[in-house]
């Protein structure tokens, strides 16, 4: 890499390892401290189904702010000192409706952050297209970026499974707010480059344009098999850490658990996934992702012994990573050029966001009601899911 490229890559790193390693120091301990603070699972799926959905609103709303004040620095800026602010709301707080409140309000300033991230850096990675006189392609590549916050995502985890297991839960708060402090005051060094000008993306997506997507059969697929693979990863987001620690697995053993999961979704991102693709095919990928669900869930049902904790986790990467890549391929090959942008809109929407919220609003009923059998539902639906992928 060029020296020029080097000095070019170096602020997106650094924005990219604060901010995501502010998620990885939180989001798997928020559940347990949660209930150290007084919420039962049901309230728990609630308050966390409540940050799932307002994420939403909040994140397209405040894109579209950037994008009209021409300030995605400053907006990320903002955003990011809002979230730091109200992550310190949690510590001296009890009872539900405050600590929904909190949560509200936190998940509202986070939703904007990884979308408008990836807005600074993707029109500086990107080379122009037809670039061809030397000087003009620039210096690096986004995938390098993200897998610097996937990297740092793990590094919290782990970092913060050690301090939670030797001062308590509350440090994962601390540290949530402190990186999220960090990445506000580095965003303004980011340089903010135009985007490219022969973009063709309809930025608002029309009801013609839906019942457009909607009438394919293929899209239609990719959100049923989506929702219901990804949607399944609900009651283990929200509750695996509880489960885990009612188990007697120590914090910093947890930590390194979540961390192997994450590691497996960097794996197969950046090495196996594509070969995967290219050999399966769409529709063998995403029935392998269901598979590998079934497996994960079935196992988690059964049991939170160790050694069977570390096996699974890994498979993340197949029920995550390897499954949104031939999303991603079959609405490549499916949907018509001037849809991609709503096509992706609903599927992220759609596919993901509401089907994620709605599941772990009754993963909190499930988890109250039958405790870890509920895994058994959750493979339930990858099953469901199949038949649907094996015609992806």
């Amino acid at each position: 890499m060029a020296p020029f490229s080097l000095r070019a890559l170096a602020p997106y790193l650094l924005l990219f390892a604060a901010l995501y390693a502010g998620f990885g120091v939180q989001s798997p301990y928020l559940p347990a401290f949660l209930a150290e603070h007084g919420l039962a699972p049901e309230l728990i799926g609630i308050v966390l189904a409540g940050a799932t959905a307002i994420k939403l609103v909040t994140g397209p709303a405040a894109g579209r702010l950037a994008d009209r004040l021409g300030a995605a620095r400053m907006v990320f800026a903002g955003c990011a000192i809002v979230a730091a602010l109200s992550a310190l709301g949690y510590l001296p707080a009890y009872g539900f409706w405050v600590l929904f409140a909190i949560a509200l309000l936190q998940a509202a300033a986070l939703g904007p952050l990884a979308p408008l991230a990836d807005s600074l850096v993707l029109p500086a990675a990107a080379p122009p297209r037809n670039s061809t006189r030397r000087g003009e392609r620039r210096g690096f590549d986004y995938g390098w970026v993200r897998g610097t916050g996937s990297g740092a995502f793990i590094l919290g985890s782990i970092l913060s499974g050690q301090l939670v297991g030797t001062v308590g839960l509350a440090a994962a708060i601390w540290l949530n707010a402190g990186l999220l402090a960090a990445a506000a005051l580095w965003a303004p060094r980011v340089r903010a480059l135009p985007p490219r000008s022969d973009s063709n993306a309809d930025p608002a997506p029309s009801a013609r344009h839906i019942g457009e997507l909607l009438r394919l059969p293929a899209f239609r697929r990719v959100v049923v098999v989506a929702a219901l693979i990804l949607g399944s990863h609900a009651l283990h987001d929200g509750f695996a850490m509880i489960r885990w620690q009612a188990a007697g697995v120590v914090p910093g053993t947890a930590g390194l658990l979540w961390a192997e999961s994450v590691a497996a979704e960097v794996v197969v991102f950046f090495a196996i996934g594509r070969p995967l693709l290219d050999r399966l095919g769409a529709n063998g990928a995403a029935m392998l992702a269901a598979v590998a669900g079934i497996v994960r869930w079935c196992v988690s049902a059964q049991t939170a012994a160790l050694p069977a904790l570390a096996l699974i986790q890994p498979l993340h990467g197949l029920t995550f990573a390897l499954l949104h890549l031939a999303c991603m391929r079959r609405l490549a090959e499916a949907v018509p050029p001037g849809l991609s942008a709503t096509a992706l809109t609903l599927y992220g929407t759609v596919a993901i966001g509401a089907a994620s919220a709605l599941l772990t609003l009754a993963s909190g009923e499930l988890y109250g009601a039958i405790g870890p059998q509920g895994f058994w539902i959750m493979a339930a639906l990858c099953a469901i899911a199949l038949p649907f992928a094996r015609r992806l």
